[in-house]
């Protein structure tokens, strides 16, 4: 395991600046996501972290040891890709022990470590197939073991299970956190778009845009204390629902949020619209309703008794959930401050 931390982190390439001073604690045996979207620089930071990419200016160090110009192999680093990258004319259990047999591990030691890593992420039974004759579940498992059994003090991820289905993307997502704890608290870094994945992982997540770091904390601290309308809108899922203009003023600020599962629909309420949509997900509804925003509120009800769309509703915030964003889009009243109206 390691302590990584970076220090006024840049990255250009040419005359475009893509990493603008990233200043980040990765925690020995922490299990950190790098989340935003397209174009943010997540991947390219992770790449900085693993030496495949330059640094501009900056100090990336590894327990305190400085690794700007330390090459990858020397930082005892294992990376998975999106892409499973496996020879196809190898067996798995050729494919996961290659590294170590270039590298002169005794046979006795790569034969141990590669049914050791096998046991763990389920491919005992798998080790003399070919890579063809797998899913694409067990070929990023593969690829996964692979990594494992370099013994690294990084596992680095780079968006592994973009390639998979939905069911798989779950179940392999479960693997790895299993991993995560099994492996007595290997530092892990894991790059993602799916803010699912990242809240379901990490023990603290990154939010980065554009560039710059907008703000790193627990899952929890992120949904419920957002410090700008960016993190807000981006973590949860369905997204919060934001009012501003003749909405927000009663609130004495730009813009206001709150999340589906604190709004209520009934009689009588603070706002009043019309049904656009019911959202049936088995023990949860969600409705969406026009009241006059940019765009439709979105309430989480429970159970599958919901109204018909075109149906006049009524919605209550409960207040004390509300978070407040000045005209900059940054959070007011961190803390929401239980009580206040």
């Amino acid at each position: 395991m390691a302590h990584i931390q970076l220090a006024d982190v840049r990255k250009s390439f040419g005359a475009l600046e893509v990493i603008k001073g990233v200043d980040l604690e990765v925690r020995s045996g922490e299990f950190m996501v790098f989340v935003g979207p397209s174009g943010c620089g997540k991947s390219t930071l992770l790449r900085l972290i693993a030496g495949l990419e330059d640094i501009s200016s900056g100090t990336l160090a590894f327990d305190g040891e400085e690794m700007n110009r330390l090459p990858p192999a020397r930082r005892g680093i294992a990376m998975v890709f999106q892409s499973y990258a496996l020879y196809p004319h190898m067996t798995v259990f050729d494919n996961m022990a290659f590294g170590m047999k270039l590298a002169g591990q005794d046979k006795a030691e790569r034969d141990r470590r590669v049914r050791d890593a096998a046991e763990m992420l389920q491919l005992t039974p798998y080790l003399e197939r070919l890579p063809r004759q797998l899913s694409g579940g067990q070929r990023q498992r593969v690829a996964i073991g692979r990594a494992i059994v370099r013994d690294p003090r990084v596992f680095l991820f780079d968006e592994p299970l973009s390639n998979l289905d939905a069911a798989l993307r779950v179940a392999t997502r479960l693997e790895i956190a299993k991993l995560h704890r099994s492996m007595h608290g290997t530092t892990m870094i894991y790059v993602t778009h799916d803010q699912v994945e990242a809240m379901t992982l990490a023990d603290r997540i990154c939010v980065l845009r554009d560039g710059v770091v907008e703000q790193i904390g627990t899952p929890l601290e992120l949904y419920e204390r957002p410090n700008s309308l960016f993190v807000a809108g981006f973590i949860g899922s369905p997204k919060m629902n934001f009012l501003s203009g003749p909405l927000s003023e009663d609130f004495g600020v730009h813009t206001i949020g709150i999340r589906a599962e604190h709004l209520s629909l009934g009689e009588e309420g603070r706002w009043r619209g019309s049904v656009v949509h019911s959202e049936m997900l088995g023990s949860d509804s969600y409705v969406y309703v026009d009241i006059g925003a940019a765009e439709p509120l979105v309430v989480r009800q429970e159970g599958t008794l919901t109204p018909k769309p075109g149906e006049t509703v009524a919605v209550s915030p409960q207040e004390t959930e509300l978070h407040r964003f000045d005209s900059n889009g940054r959070a007011l009243h961190r803390n929401l401050m239980k009580g206040a109206a």
